[in-house]
This record gives C-alpha cells, structure tokens and sequence, in this order.
C-alpha cells in the first residue's frame, strides 16, 4: 500500500511538470499534466486545489473561459481550503467574466509542439 507521502510526492511532481510546460507555452501539455495530478487517487486537497487553479490559468491563456470558470467553480467549492486561495480564485473569475463582457475574447491560440 502506497503511504500519503508517495501519492503527494506523485501529485506535486505532475503539478510542477504541468507548470514547467506551461511557462513553455505547452499549453496541451500542461492540461495533460495537471488534469493526470487532479485525477490521481488520493491526492490532498491543497495540491488539487493549485492543479485545478493552474489548469484554469491556462484554460483562460488559451480562451478556454468555460472550462476556466468550471475549474475555478471546483475550487471554490472545495471544503478546507484556505480563505486567501478561494478569494483568488474567485477574483480570476471575476477578470474573466469581465474581459467577457467587454468582448475582448479572442479565438483560441495554441503553441503545439
């Protein structure tokens, strides 16, 4: 049986590979990465929160808003999380909504590699 710390351990890792691409504008990769951590059994809350809100930061990069908005929709409504984490996720729905409302969306662009 695998302990907490090995499923955590695995978790982060995909977290940061899934950053690394992202700030490589591996957008592709970076979703494949963070959604593998959220998925991954047993993960804790906090490193599902920060994959889910980092999925959503690319999500909103690519114009992704409603797979964005669902994201951080899933963060808000996770139990236990610390307050400072849902305000910021609130707020980064918030600035979409409103570069939405200003129809400053443009179409998807994607760097594949």
């Amino acid at each position: 049986m695998k302990s907490w710390f090995s499923y955590r351990r695995k978790a982060l890792s995909l977290y940061r590979s899934g950053m690394a691409k992202a700030n490589k504008h591996d957008y592709d990769g970076a979703i494949a990465d963070y959604s593998a951590a959220i998925q991954s059994p047993h993960i804790p809350a906090d490193v599902k929160a920060m994959a889910l809100y980092n999925r959503a930061l690319v999500y909103s990069a690519i114009h992704e808003d409603k797979k964005s908005a669902e994201d951080l929709m899933a963060v808000l409504e996770m139990p236990g999380l610390p307050k400072n984490i849902k305000m910021e996720a609130q707020e980064r729905g918030e600035r979409i909504r409103r570069r939405n409302e200003r129809g400053t969306d443009r179409p998807t662009q994607r760097k594949r590699e």
